[in-house]
């Protein structure tokens, strides 16, 4: 890296370790050993280039830290300089960053380092169209566990970018008890029992009924998923559950619904489809 280039910051949950695993899988699937053979054989060695990274629709922008990195990683001496922080929503025209250096390295680059920021800004804007549509009502937004495999680090970088919190980061960090584990321990009083047996202070359960919220409240879960449930549903079990544990409303949330089941009084709502939905942002770079 040169002596007057500054790294954007990673906030969590991103980690410099995530971003290199994350950029050296992608290059090594790009460029396989041989490089950018095309540049190689009709660029020479010496030419530079700088280019402008323009947001060629209205979005909310996700990953420019990472594609900094990206760059980086084919040459330090390329310099990305960053017009907006992540966060920011930016208008169709509007330039995100510049960027000079060694023409080859920055052509070799350029793709990963737009498909990551064009994967992450839509992720983003539509994570911020959620939030908004819930605005005024004490629901807060969450991701899930459905993300593209290897980018979940990234894919729950860029909800937060756009305004949610983050649930369970994998199957390692919080307690879920789902049908599944239900059917094998014969009742969800059962399967809470064993979770607190093994020391987790919080357990959350998944629950298609009402009575499975009775259940799981009066065994100590600390929180309540309630699935596929009707607004009516909801309120019901929202008042069922009265303040004993958070709730949590999950499946077939969609920016038409999402309104009404934040009015049930839920604590939480969950969606796939901020991560698995999202459509990829135009973002274009354009060289000199």
């Amino acid at each position: 890296m040169s002596a007057d280039e500054t790294l954007l910051p990673l906030t969590d949950p991103l980690t410099e370790e995530d971003v290199r695993r994350v950029l050296q899988a992608a290059f090594d699937e790009d460029l396989d050993g041989a490089g950018d053979i095309t540049s190689k054989a009709v660029i020479p060695a010496d030419v530079r280039f700088s280019g402008v990274m323009q947001a060629r629709e209205n979005c909310i922008i996700a990953g420019l830290p990472v594609a900094q990195r990206a760059f980086l990683f084919m040459d330090e001496n390329i310099r990305f300089h960053a017009e907006v922080n992540d966060g920011a929503e930016v208008s169709a025209g509007q330039a995100v960053a510049h960027i000079e250096g060694p023409a080859r390295a920055l052509l070799a680059a350029e793709r990963t380092a737009l498909n990551i920021l064009q994967l992450l800004s839509g992720m983003a804007t539509l994570t911020r169209q959620y939030v908004r549509a819930i605005a005024g009502t004490k629901a807060v937004l969450l991701d899930t566990r459905k993300t593209i495999p290897g980018l979940r680090r990234l894919s729950k970088y860029a909800t937060r970018m756009g305004g949610a919190q983050n649930h369970r980061m994998g199957l390692y960090d919080a307690i879920l008890i789902k049908d599944n584990h239900v059917a094998v321990t014969g009742s969800v009083a059962e399967a809470v029992r064993r979770a607190r047996e093994a020391e987790h202070e919080q357990v959350e359960v998944e629950c298609d009924t009402l009575e499975q919220v009775r259940e799981a409240v009066k065994a100590g879960a600390t929180r309540v998923l309630l699935d596929n449930m009707t607004p009516d549903e909801l309120r019901q079990a929202v008042d069922l559950v009265a303040g004993r544990a958070e709730t949590e409303a999950s499946g077939g949330v969609t920016l038409e619904n999402i309104r009404a089941i934040a009015e049930t009084g839920v604590d939480y709502i969950s969606t796939s489809r901020i991560t698995m939905a999202a459509p990829a942002i135009d973002i274009g770079l354009d060289w000199k």
